[in-house]
């Protein structure tokens, strides 16, 4: 599963914001270069943060998993032809923009594996200051636990299924199933976290970790101006 593990990776060692502006420069970057060569560098660039952040790129992968028959469906259906049954030059596009998108959560993948959902909200409690800012700190944090859980309660799920037979049902029925089971495991989770955050008594201005950037975020940190400045100056 997906989650924060401690580590002495040198992407641990980052503070959480550089660490977002790497996402959001590379994001900016693949959304700017949709060419093969550009996907290419880009390519190379998600290998780099995969390796300094530890992160196995097949795990990284298979928990994006369900998002792979999105990625194929949009450039499968673009490249059916009544005429010529399939034409390759009209489904490369979208091929290319499933790809990009690939890229995006791979580093997002590194980001959520080397940063604790604290430092997380602290850092955008720090972007966006105020009671909006502690809200979408709130949200973040609320986000990186309960996904992980309710993935969990899915894979439980299809493992029930697939012990009492179910595999052998049609694909509706077992899709139907699963969401049905999966939307009932979310709503109780999500009442026991009410009540579990009423008697904790809930903080909306709690102590959050202090962030402090080091010389390692100052070279992540002009990576990211990097980024940016190169996907403006396509957009030009």
């Amino acid at each position: 599963m997906l989650s924060y593990e401690p580590g002495d990776s040198f992407a641990h060692r980052l503070d959480p914001r550089s660490k977002l502006a790497v996402q959001g420069g590379f994001a900016a970057a693949a959304f700017a270069y949709t060419t093969p060569p550009g996907l290419a560098g880009l390519t190379l660039i998600a290998a780099v943060v995969l390796l300094v952040a530890r992160t196995s790129p097949g795990r990284a992968l298979w928990e994006f998993r369900f998002v792979f028959p999105f990625l194929l469906a949009a450039p499968l259906l673009e490249g059916l032809s009544w005429t010529d049954w399939f034409v390759v030059a009209d489904a490369l596009d979208p091929a290319l923009a499933g790809y990009r998108v690939l890229l995006v959560l791979l580093v997002a993948a590194a980001y959520v594996r080397t940063t604790p959902v604290r430092d997380s909200r602290a850092a955008v409690q720090w972007i966006v200051p105020g009671r909006t800012g502690r809200f979408l700190g709130m949200g973040v944090a609320f986000v990186f636990r309960f996904l992980p859980v309710l993935q969990a309660d899915l894979s439980r799920i299809r493992d029930a299924q697939r012990a009492r037979l179910g595999t052998e049902r049609s694909v509706p029925t077992r899709m139907s199933t699963v969401v049905v089971a999966g939307f009932n495991r979310a709503f109780e989770r999500a009442d026991r976290l009410s009540i579990a955050l009423r008697a904790r008594c809930l903080s909306w201005n709690p102590t959050l970790p202090a962030l402090r950037f080091s010389r390692y975020d100052a070279g992540a940190t002009v990576i990211a101006i990097v980024l940016f400045a190169v996907s403006l100056r396509s957009a030009i």
